[in-house]
């Protein structure tokens, strides 16, 4: 309802109405806005019912013994096991069919690198050790 409202909202701060052929929906007009906002009042409501019927059905299916959740789609111990043999993470997720940030959540933190840069390595907003001329 919120994002609804919103967007009227923006369109009326650009001097524009929105109105819809097909039903009595005219932001310009009272009855139009009060019309459009009771129609996503009632799309909310709906929403909520659809919700709260999935999750009584989904608590009765548990009480009964067959609803046990989808299957695990990803082997974490596969995803650190490639990486314990030296994969980079890109081919990890190429090879298992994952994405990469599935594999960055399954890997431990990296240690941060406390090596001294090398004379003459640029990093970001930094100049070089080399002379220019």
């Amino acid at each position: 309802m919120k994002d609804l409202q919103d967007i009227v909202h923006e369109l009326k701060g650009r001097g524009v109405s929105l109105k819809a052929t097909e039903q009595p929906i005219d932001t310009g007009t009272a009855a139009g806005k009060a019309f459009l906002d009771m129609l996503g009042v009632f799309a909310e409501f709906e929403t909520n019912l659809r919700k709260e019927r999935q999750a009584e059905g989904i608590q009765a299916a548990k009480a009964r013994g067959v609803y046990k959740g989808g299957k695990p789609r990803i082997d974490p111990e596969a995803v650190r096991r490639l990486a314990a043999e030296g994969m980079r993470r890109s081919h990890i997720a190429r090879q298992l069919g994952i994405s990469r940030g599935t594999v960055y959540r399954f890997m431990p933190p990296r240690a941060p690198d406390t090596r001294a840069p090398s004379a003459g390595v640029s990093r970001e907003g930094e100049g070089t050790d080399a002379d220019p001329s």
